[in-house]
């Protein structure tokens, strides 16, 4: 598939309000720069459902059926080989202070189970949540294809019940890492991917507009029981939408600051800069200079693992495809078969 404009522009501003929210945490002890963090993994969240559907139904339209081994071994060669270099260098370097469920949590993507997991781990929940997803919706889209919508709704609108349950029930933790809590994001994600050729371009004013409860509702402070149940069952509903809106209007009428060389490039070494900016802007204060450190390591892996992993899945897959042409040609030219003969007339 050709790549969506505007997805890279939009991973860019993620992965910064990631890293400014989390080195702003740090040094100021600032609540409201960690809810913009998190709010860059929820745009993350909506762009991979919005994604992985879209590939998922085009696959589903042109062959009637979705297949899981082609799925995951792309995204096996996508996922894995970054985070392994992220992985290994890490558990040796912090090996005192690992222990070994923490390792094995966060190589099998359980990290969101680990709630006691060393800060150098703590990002990879959202990580996990990401495979989670992978490895369920895939499956639930092939056996129940005609019921897309009505399972995606479903989610929408358990998430939020659940998300406050947690709160209510003082596992706060739960409400923001566990994969019901997030599963909302995904699902609004897919939701677009379903619904985006029918919606209506979307006028900039309009776009414009949608901006401000994504601005606006990480600054809601959800200090007593009724700010949580309005922050879980409105506010962030309401808010997940907005980054739909956003993004569907972004790709509809791709804006030329979200498709700048720079910007696009930040987007696509987002997903290594995730990895490794945990041990430069989390955990203890540093210099803002030291989240060069993060980029740098970012871009040896994307250039000297991502990149190459890339090539070898897309040779694979070319492989794959001139075999089947041949076949496809070496069986046009068989001779037809008599079936009388063949019946024995």
């Amino acid at each position: 598939m050709t790549r969506i404009p505007s997805l890279d522009g939009l991973r860019a501003i993620s992965i910064s309000m990631v890293v400014a929210g989390h080195w702003a945490f740090v040094h100021y002890g600032s609540q409201l720069a960690l809810s913009y963090a998190g709010l860059g993994v929820k745009i993350f969240f909506i762009i991979s459902g919005y994604l992985i559907t879209t590939l998922l139904m085009k696959e589903h339209s042109s062959t009637s059926t979705i297949s899981l081994r082609d799925f995951y071994i792309r995204r096996a060669y996508r996922i894995l080989p970054a985070a392994v270099a992220f992985m290994v260098p890490v558990f040796v370097v912090y090996w005192s202070q690992l222990r070994w469920y923490d390792m094995a949590a966060a190589a099998v993507y359980l990290a969101n189970f680990d709630p006691l997991r060393p800060w150098f781990l703590g990002h990879l929940w959202s990580l996990s949540v990401e495979e989670q997803f992978y490895l369920i919706w895939p499956s639930a889209l092939k056996k129940w294809y005609p019921y897309r919508v009505g399972i995606l709704a479903s989610v929408v609108m358990l998430a939020p019940i659940y998300r406050f349950g947690c709160y209510a029930l003082k596992f706060p933790q739960a409400a923001v890492e566990s994969f019901p809590a997030v599963a909302d994001s995904l699902a609004v994600g897919c939701l677009l991917a379903i619904f985006a050729q029918r919606i209506p371009k979307i006028k900039p004013w309009l776009g414009f507009l949608t901006l401000f409860p994504i601005v606006l509702v990480p600054m809601y402070p959800a200090v007593t029981r009724l700010h949580t149940l309005v922050l879980s069952l409105f506010l962030w509903p309401l808010m997940l939408l907005s980054i739909a809106g956003i993004l569907l209007h972004v790709v509809q009428i791709p804006y030329r600051l979200l498709n700048l060389g720079p910007v696009v490039w930040l987007g696509k070494i987002s997903y290594s800069l995730y990895l490794w900016q945990q041990l430069f802007a989390f955990g203890r204060a540093r210099p803002w200079y030291f989240l060069l450190f993060a980029l740098g390591l970012a871009c040896l892996s994307y250039y000297l693992v991502e990149q190459p992993m890339l090539r070898i899945r897309e040779r694979r897959a070319r492989d794959r495809r001139s075999k089947l042409a041949a076949l496809v040609v070496t069986n046009a030219q068989d001779p037809p078969v008599d079936l009388k003969s063949v019946a024995g007339f």
